[in-house]
């Protein structure tokens, strides 16, 4: 009968072990808002096709593809990203093991004895010894033959476990809720990267968009110069006021006047890009004393769609794996207001002689169940699962605005990325005729129907038309990186999820 007793008994315990788990189940995270078939502002991408992960490489900028793979392979955001998920894995581990017996080894040596014997000894050791020494040899003998009346040794060899049976599912929610933290901790090393990636491609472009910025106002300045002088001239034959030199000097000091920001500019992002990159102030002087000028963006971009984009942006997915965590949270604090069931066991050997303590005779164990809960706590245990309730309602809040923040944000910058390609096209229409303009001039100028000034006035806006033309395909390819960040790109699925 006891042979049937026991499968019956661990049949019931396992059923009671896996069945039983209070508190909310997780489902997914809540839809916010009805997905759409494609952005609105798409005019001037593909949302159909999915996007490139790396998308930086499509600049086809080899100096930016390699500070891009040095930052990410050095930059201490990153390594404290990962050093994060590397935490919670552990705690997953830890979480998984607590639910697991406790067990542990037991080695001791005891002597006691009696207190009064122990005092008795020591006043006839000291009567003896002031009586002569062959009575105090005496007294000592008897004093040692008698320890075994008050003196006990206690020799304890033993094995000990401990293990809270899981009835309500407390140890299995924590599992869950250090699962889905580690999930978190993996999105937010993608969310890292996305922002790095995107950081320091906008510092590249500044960079390269601020030396093309000196080279052309410099260009400027030589050709205001030569107008300054030519006026000079002319006022000296009596064919210009003064006002005149004045005009062109007064315009030829505002142009100086933009270098020193320019430089500042430039030594700014040298210190931005080397710090990205793990690296002093000053060490990328040299590197990229030379870059060109800035990276244009392609000709068209993929953007994918809603709902892509919910499933890819690494924010989303941290704030949803954050919900789900939370919801287990929430079962832990309802199962802490239910009985706990706790297995205790001991297997030892005692014994008061060291040759007898692996004797058969010295074996004992003790095993049973210990129940503890608090029925009467003042409300404590109700009030930890309101806490627990009220943070998953404000996890919950929290992923509704993520996700509505980066469909807002995806659309921003889809937005912002259409109007400048247009400024651009504009724009390169008014470089064209600048530049058509300074040609005509020039050609009047060699058939002596116009003055050298009326061809350096033409090269000059022919120049600040090409330096509005750059400096809005700098911000055009600004708004492409802002975009590809809106997309959450930049980072690649890791193999097997």
């Amino acid at each position: 009968m006891s042979s049937l007793k026991n499968p019956l008994l661990m049949a019931s315990l396992a059923l009671l072990l896996g069945g039983c788990m209070v508190g909310p189940d997780y489902h997914g995270a809540p839809q916010v808002t009805p997905a759409a078939n494609a952005f609105v502002r798409a005019t001037d991408a593909t949302p159909a096709a999915e996007p490139e992960a790396r998308w930086w490489t499509t600049l086809a900028d080899p100096e930016l593809n390699r500070l891009i793979d040095a930052t990410l392979a050095t930059n201490p955001g990153v390594d404290a990203a990962r050093a994060r998920v590397r935490e919670a894995r552990a705690n997953l581990r830890l979480q998984t093991a607590t639910g697991l017996p406790t067990t542990g080894t037991t080695a001791a040596y005891l002597h006691s004895g009696n207190v009064s014997s122990f005092l008795g000894g020591l006043a006839g050791g000291s009567s003896a010894s002031g009586s002569g020494g062959t009575q105090g040899g005496a007294s000592g003998s008897s004093s040692s033959g008698s320890s075994g009346g008050g003196a006990l040794n206690l020799y304890v060899v033993g094995f000990d476990a401990t293990w809270e049976l899981d009835f309500f599912g407390g140890n299995r929610r924590a599992v869950q809720g250090a699962a889905a933290g580690v999930e978190a901790s993996e999105a937010q090393v993608a969310d890292a990267i996305v922002s790095l990636t995107a950081e320091v491609t906008e510092s590249y472009i500044e960079l390269c968009d601020a030396r093309q910025r000196l080279t052309l106002t410099q260009k400027n300045i030589d050709i205001e110069s030569r107008l300054v002088d030519l006026m000079k001239a002319r006022r000296a034959g009596g064919a210009a006021t003064d006002l005149d030199v004045v005009r062109i000097a007064n315009q030829l000091d505002t142009t100086r006047a933009l270098l020193p920001g320019i430089r500042a500019s430039i030594a700014e992002q040298l210190n931005r890009l080397a710090a990205l990159t793990a690296r002093a102030p000053g060490a990328l002087d040299a590197e990229l004393a030379n870059v060109g000028p800035v990276p244009a963006p392609p000709a068209t971009t993929d953007v994918g769609d809603p709902a892509a984009l919910l499933r890819r942006r690494p924010d989303i997915r941290t704030a949803e794996r954050q919900l789900a965590q939370h919801t287990a949270a929430v079962g832990q604090s309802v199962a802490a207001q239910f009985p706990k069931v706790t297995l205790l066991g001991t297997l030892g050997f005692f014994s008061t002689h060291p040759q007898d303590l692996f004797n058969s005779n010295s074996f004992t164990y003790l095993a049973g169940p210990m129940l503890q809960w608090t029925p009467l706590d003042f409300g404590r245990n109700r009030a930890r699962v309101a806490q627990a309730n009220a943070a998953r309602d404000e996890a919950e809040a929290s992923y509704r605005q993520t996700v509505l923040n980066a469909l807002a944000d995806a659309e921003t910058a889809l937005a912002r990325y259409g109007q400048q390609r247009d400024e651009v096209a504009d724009l390169g229409l008014a470089l064209a005729s600048a530049e058509e303009t300074y040609r005509l001039t020039d050609i009047r100028l060699r058939g002596g129907t116009a003055a050298t000034t009326d061809v350096l006035d033409a090269d000059t806006r022919r120049n600040q038309a090409e330096l509005s033309y750059e400096q809005a395909l700098a911000q055009l390819t600004q708004d492409y990186v802002a975009l590809q960040k809106s997309l959450g790109l930049g980072w690649t699925q890791p193999a097997g999820n």
